[in-house]
């Protein structure tokens, strides 16, 4: 990898991206071709870039000259060796030249052929060793291959030696099954790959010839790749780009393995590139087109802009450097961010994110009368300090940790005691802003009692967790890195091997639980004389290795310990890139690398240059997320409007514009007994408890459950689920959870007593629920609808008449005042004072009782607005 950047360092430094003065250049790759040994070849793959930084891909029509065709030939654009020696390819384009070194060594020598540097990049490059071919765990049809070829020795023996003689023929090479089975000459259920002139054919059958011979232990493996050019910048749709990948060795020899690698692309909308390594533009937008070759994964930035542009930058203010350096790319990618949101949007916007609540009718108000300009940052530091924002990162760090009682285990589990201790301790940390890096460098070390110290915790879970499972949580967790491919193979989309694997799972080797003498309490330690794991290859004991880094000397002492201090080290940028990453993703329901636990090459961040520099703030911060989160917050990106220009309108990973996320369940649930002023009950949790704060991932309710929170089985990010389907939204129209919420909220009913004018209980529902006013034409359009209900005299009577249908109370009041009046006829004296007594009295609860009707009837109009507000996209997502 430490390879990859600095010959991309010295490509731009020699060619250059742009000349200063804004003319156009042309740009030679490689800008050093190296050819060793007669049957070298090297494609060459010429870019030209104008003024505006557009590429073209100017190969086929560029004129090639040699200064000295005695060193080397080109022929369709690949270089061959002629003779040792040094010399100049001079091409040009119109009236641009450009120049290339051309070094031959060897040239009179021919390379034999090498198993593992020329055979099994075949069976790579045609897929006969991926996961549904021969690379499956039992094989296919009788042949296996290690997946992805991490296994050269068990691949070679297979081949050779299994069943002597089957697929290899030595003394009549061109009848051996492995190639007859190649060209379809017998039946293959892969079908044919290559005819007998094809080049892989030929490198086969040249291997065989040679008598099929293993490597020997000297000989070179790749160090890592390149893939050129290293950017591109399509103008419009449809155009093509040709990549040339090469191979750097560790005899320092370098291959053009072009025609040997995998192609992919991580966004084939806006990308494509095809098994050729030709790269073409789909549609507006930005992508990375990759390369793969052996254990290595590279990537080009590839941008499409529109065909004609004529895109001119908005002026727009810059509030701090995460503006910068966001707004460096769109000007890139020619688009344009969106405008500044309305105080409106922005108060619901920074409330739901901070602490999870919508703000009351009181917050609304003094918010919108205050005129001074640097309102929003007083709200943003108001609203860090309060202990909702601690309830919400206590949430989001319990499903990190995956802090739920897990004690159906008796042996290792997690008691509900121990699931307090560790779910209170973490938010004690919240609560004191301990810096990250302290926080987690005491998780990875925590050793001791479950019960009394609350970080042994980490290693305690419904399943006992191995040494592999635990360094692959830690992995995923604290580098947004996911490992678990390399447990069985090299991964394939990424730099992790077996080697990486088993390497960094040493570190819990020797990590042990055993039950204490307190009922369900679990004693962790850590056992120091067994710090390694078997590798399931070859059976070497594999000793504690940092992923990506070194090995420690922790002979004899608990090796978590030096992997708590690597981690969490302020040199360790993947850590304090995770971690910046994770915030920034709460804040935008996206990350810059997103997933955010799925950092890998293939994987790219959709602005590096912005997530850089918010590890390294993070990191200048000692760790201290508040000052993150403000200067987050404090950003126009963040600030930015939902509504889109015509520039911006496909974006979904620059950050131009606001993006619509759905609300969390803890958040949406909270929201709705906030604004109906009622409280909820979760079991183990007092009455009142809001969900953001349920300590546990096993307690739910079917509400929350539906919307996607997360049960905190898993570390993986996407257990929060925050995907719309169709039975939350049947769960919010036919559900009790709104019904229930409604019918127990004095909200309504309080102000249709105080006798509230319509608009008025109009606007106040739309404060509570959208943070905003109704405009014109959604108060006439509610407004009609009350008139009609209950402005309406006859309307009313049918309103009550349909109630009393329901309750008999008012019939029967009725139907006794009609009989009192009936039987005060035949009454005198004493008899029909009291009767009228009686009658007055009971007319006065009748008037009460039909009051009352037509109060309940309002209430029930205005709960039917609220229930529609409810309903809408504006109320269950932020924006």
């Amino acid at each position: 990898m430490k390879y990859c950047l600095q010959v991309v360092t010295l490509v731009l430094a020699s060619v250059g991206v742009c000349r200063a003065d804004g003319l156009p250049t042309l740009r030679v790759f490689p800008a050093k071709v190296e050819l060793n040994g007669q049957g070298d070849r090297l494609s060459v793959v010429v870019q030209e870039v104008d003024a505006q930084g557009l590429t073209k891909d100017v190969t086929a029509a560029a004129k090639f000259q040699l200064a000295d065709a005695g060193v080397a030939t080109l022929t369709d654009g690949r270089l061959a060796p002629g003779k040792d020696g040094t010399t100049k390819l001079v091409v040009e384009h119109g009236k641009l030249k450009a120049e290339a070194e051309v070094v031959v060594k060897n040239a009179a020598k021919s390379r034999a052929v090498s198993f593992r540097l020329d055979v099994m990049p075949v069976f790579m490059k045609h897929g006969c060793n991926n996961g549904s071919c021969h690379g499956a765990a039992r094989g296919k049809d009788g042949f296996m291959l290690s997946l992805f070829g991490y296994d050269p020795a068990g691949d070679y023996y297979r081949l050779t030696r299994a069943i002597v003689g089957r697929r290899v023929d030595l003394a009549s090479p061109e009848k051996s099954l492995l190639l007859e089975k190649t060209t379809n000459a017998v039946p293959h259920t892969g079908g044919k790959l290559f005819d007998t002139n094809h080049d892989d054919y030929k490198t086969l059958l040249g291997w065989l010839k040679a008598g099929a011979p293993d490597d020997g232990t000297d000989t070179p493996v790749p160090v890592g790749i390149e893939l050129l050019p290293p950017k591109v910048v399509f103008p419009g749709t449809n155009a093509t780009q040709k990549t040339v990948v090469l191979a750097k060795y560790s005899d320092g020899a370098v291959r053009d393995v072009t025609r040997l690698a995998l192609y992919l692309t991580n966004n084939d909308a806006v990308a494509g590139i095809d098994k050729d390594g030709v790269a073409k533009a789909n549609g507006r937008g930005g992508a990375f087109v990759f390369a793969r070759f052996s254990k290595f994964t590279v990537g080009s930035e590839v941008l499409v802009l529109p065909t004609d542009d004529k895109f001119v930058w908005p002026k727009t203010p810059e509030k701090n450097y995460v503006d910068t350096l966001v707004f460096d790319k769109l000007k890139k990618l020619h688009m344009a961010p969106s405008e500044l949101c309305s105080d409106e949007a922005f108060l619901r916007r920074v409330s739901l994110d901070l602490i999870g609540l919508p703000p009351t009718r009181e917050e609304f108000e003094k918010f919108l009368a205050d005129k001074a300009p640097d309102k929003r940052a007083k709200l943003i530091d108001t609203l860090i300090e309060r202990p909702e924002f601690v309830d919400m990162w206590t949430m989001k760090w319990g499903e990190l940790l995956r802090i739920r009682a897990a004690n159906n285990n008796p042996q290792y589990g997690r008691d509900a005691k121990a699931m307090y201790t560790y779910a209170a301790w973490v938010k004690e940390q919240i609560a004191a802003n301990r810096p990250l890096n302290e926080f987690v460098a005491d998780l990875i070390a925590g050793t001791g009692s479950n019960f009394k110290q609350p970080t042994a915790n980490l290693y305690t879970s419904a399943e006992r967790l191995t040494p592999e499972k635990t360094a692959e949580d830690i992995a995923q967790v604290f580098l947004g890195t996911r490992i678990q491919c390399a447990q069985c193979h090299n991964h394939p989309f990424d730099r992790w091997t077996l080697d990486d694997y088993y390497g960094f799972s040493a570190f819990f080797a020797g990590v042990n639980l055993k039950r204490g003498v307190e009922g369900r309490e679990v004693i962790v330690t850590n056992n120091n004389s067994a710090n390694t794991v078997a590798h399931p290859v070859d059976g070497r004991r594999m000793k504690p290795k940092f992923l990506g880094g070194d090995v420690p000397e922790v002979e004899g002492q608990d090796p978590r310990k030096a992997l708590a201090t690597w981690l969490t080290s302020p040199d360790n940028a993947a850590f304090s890139k995770t971690m910046a990453n994770m915030i920034w993703s709460h804040f935008f329901g996206r990350g810059i690398t997103d997933p955010v636990d799925d950092v890998r090459i293939s994987n790219p961040p959709s602005n590096k240059e912005l997530l850089d520099e918010l590890g390294t703030k993070l990191t200048a911060y000692k760790f201290d997320m508040k000052k993150l989160v403000k200067d987050i917050c404090n950003s126009r990106t963040y600030q930015l409007s939902v509504t889109t220009n015509p520039t911006n309108e496909l974006d979904s990973a620059y950050f131009s514009h606001a993006y619509v996320r759905r609300l969390r369940a803890e958040v949406l649930l909270d929201s709705i007994t906030r604004i109906t002023g009622t409280e909820d009950r979760f079991p183990l949790s007092p009455p009142g408890t809001r969900a953001v704060q349920i300590h546990t991932g096993e307690v739910s309710n079917y509400f929350l459950t539906t919307f996607g929170r997360a049960p905190r089985e898993t570390p993986c990010s996407c257990e929060v689920s925050k995907a719309a389907n169709l039975s939350q939204a049947l769960h919010l129209v036919n559900g009790d959870t709104l019904t229930n919420k409604i019918a127990q909220s004095k909200v309504i009913a309080d102000l249709v007593t105080k006798k509230a004018k319509p608009e008025d209980v109009i606007e106040e529902l739309y404060i509570r629920a959208f943070s905003r006013k109704p405009n014109g034409d959604e108060t006439k359009r509610l407004l009609d609808i009350v008139n009609k209900e209950i402005g309406n005299p006859d309307r009313v009577k049918e309103l009550v008449a349909m109630r009393a249908g329901l309750d008999p109370t008012l019939a029967r009041q009725q139907e006794r005042l009609q009989k009192l009046k009936e039987d005060a006829k035949k009454l005198t004296g004493k008899d029909l004072a009291v009767a009228e007594k009686q009658i007055k009295n009971l007319g006065e609860t009748v008037a009460t009782t039909q009051k009352q009707y037509e109060t309940a009837a309002a209430v029930t109009l205005y709960g039917d607005i609220l229930w529609s507000l409810f309903n809408s996209t504006e109320f269950t997502f932020n924006h």
